[in-house]
């Protein structure tokens, strides 16, 4: 039985065709396409044309993004204007606390005529780069002469005591750090007002030397200056003891090491206080040479020059 469509019907090339011709027009055109790239202008084109409707496709999207952002940074600016709140009360209790303890520490000052202290100018400065020298501690800082900066002038962070200012040139300074082996310190226990002095060990930490192995001293206990070299305010965070060697059936003294509260490895921004050491009185003379001591040191030095 014969089931194609009446002549009436039959119009054009049949479907095979059709799929044939569009199959070898297709694989034309990518082959020229790959190999000439004609059809990327084409392609632009046609993007920029249909730009809009993809827009318009994916702005019920976009809307449903934008409203959960703007509803969690809604709620999350509503937490922290609540946090903010708490810290305010919070701090203006402290406030009001440390206005009351003010004007107590006042009236008594003036009950017992107590020189009230002359607060210390300070110098807000950065950290430029560690030192050349791979066998010291040292930091250089971008302020110097011109800002008032001098040598011997004590350098802090927000935790305590970096280091002093040991070089000073125009517009930097040298700052050379606790933890430098030619850095020294005077310190006290603040639990126990012992005075010491602490000692620069080179490897990140400080030690404290020559101190009794029967030395009230444990872990974990603050070192603070003492302020008895009339450069380092008292009362400054330096270290914490850290570690306690005691070898009492060897020796009489214990080796204390400590580790400093700042941040002298990691700290970026320092204060230093603007300290005149012109203004500290002369230290006192060295002690007098015990008779014949500069005789047997000339002879010592007339023996070594025969001897070369």
């Amino acid at each position: 039985m014969d089931r194609s469509p009446p002549p009436f019907f039959n119009q054009g090339p049949s479907a095979h065709a059709r799929l044939i011709f569009f199959a070898a027009l297709a694989i034309a055109l990518l082959i020229i396409d790959s190999r000439f790239g004609t059809l990327a202008t084409f392609r632009q084109g046609l993007g920029s044309a249909l730009y809009p409707l993809q827009r318009t496709l994916l702005l019920p999207r976009d809307v449903l993004t934008f409203s959960l952002e703007y509803t969690g940074e809604i709620n999350r600016l509503r937490a922290e204007n609540l946090e903010l709140r708490r810290i305010e009360a919070v701090n203006a209790k402290t406030l009001l606390q440390a206005e009351q303890l003010a004007t107590e520490n006042a009236r008594l000052r003036e009950l017992f005529g107590v020189r009230e202290r002359t607060a210390v100018k300070s110098v807000m400065a950065e950290v430029l780069y560690d030192a050349r020298d791979p066998f010291s501690r040292k930091i250089v800082l971008d302020k110097g002469m011109h800002h008032g900066l001098l040598p011997g002038q004590p350098v802090l962070d927000a935790k305590g005591v970096v280091g002093q200012v040991t070089r000073v040139f125009s517009h930097s300074s040298e700052v050379t750090l606790l933890t430098d082996r030619g850095s020294t310190i005077p310190v006290e226990v603040q639990r126990t007002s012992l005075r010491s002095v602490a000692y620069g060990a080179g490897i990140g930490a400080m030690e404290l030397r020559y101190l009794s192995a029967s030395t009230e001293v444990r872990p974990a206990d603050l070192l603070v200056t003492s302020g008895l070299d009339g450069i380092y305010p008292p009362g400054l965070p330096v270290a914490r003891v850290k570690q306690i060697d005691r070898t009492g059936s060897t020796s009489s003294f214990s080796r204390i090491l400590l580790e400093p509260v700042a941040g002298v490895d990691q700290v970026k921004m320092v204060l230093v206080l603007l300290v005149d050491k012109s203004t500290l009185p002369p230290p006192p003379p060295p002690p007098p040479e015990p008779a014949g001591a500069a005789a047997a040191r000339k002879r010592a030095i007339e023996a070594a020059e025969e001897g070369k």
